[in-house]
């Protein structure tokens, strides 16, 4: 009978309990073994390369040291271990950062217990973990466009061409047939599309992206 190999773990959370839950939730389960813990994100690097572990579990927020750091520096090492974060939270400037640095995988505190252990073992096999909530982030940042990637409208194509030769609002409601205000409406939604914060910004983005010949 074959048995399933022994995971080796690095704790790292910067609150003393949560550690002794994790720890004892471990050892108690078959197949995983916790070899050590670390309170801050400076402290995880250095005990990952002591130890050796086969998974991190890393929390994001701690005072000594963030997490998304140390998972940067684990990247740049090459270390072994596969990082899996575990934390409280799933904004947008935790997870994207995370999943950017290298974490293999991304889930929430209050994951069931078996669904912790499951992903721990996909995480050391290198498989991808993420909880739903941050999978449908993640989904959601990869279809919005980044600012200077969205294309033109047509009508936004002709305000930028006159805006480009330094025609005013008024004159460019007149020339177009369209109020001041939808002109201003098309010069916002230009800034957001181009990343500028005013005309001659604008202008700048167009020509450099050959929108403006």
């Amino acid at each position: 009978m074959t048995t399933e190999p022994l995971i080796t773990l690095l704790i790292v959370d910067d609150h003393p309990v949560v550690r002794d839950g994790l720890r004892g939730m471990f050892e108690s389960a078959p197949g995983f073994r916790v070899l050590g813990e670390a309170a801050s994100g400076p402290e995880a690097v250095t005990r990952a390369a002591e130890l050796d572990p086969d998974v991190v579990l890393m929390d994001l927020r701690m005072p000594g040291g963030s997490g998304v750091a140390a998972i940067r520096e684990l990247t740049r090492r090459g270390a072994r271990a596969k990082v899996l974060v575990l934390t409280t939270y799933d904004t947008d400037s935790d997870t994207l950062p995370a999943i950017e640095a290298g974490a293999t995988g991304y889930l929430l505190k209050d994951a069931p217990r078996d669904e912790l252990f499951t992903a721990v073992r996909a995480a050391a096999e290198g498989r991808t973990v993420l909880s739903p909530a941050v999978a449908s982030r993640l989904v959601q940042a990869v279809r919005t466009p980044a600012p200077g990637n969205e294309p033109l409208s047509a009508r936004e194509r002709e305000v930028l061409t006159l805006v480009a030769r330094g025609t005013s609002n008024r004159e460019i409601a007149r020339e177009l047939f369209i109020s001041e205000a939808t002109v201003k409406t098309h010069l916002t939604h230009l800034y957001t599309k181009l990343g500028a914060k005013d005309r001659a910004a604008a202008v700048a983005a167009a020509y450099d992206r050959g929108i403006l010949g």
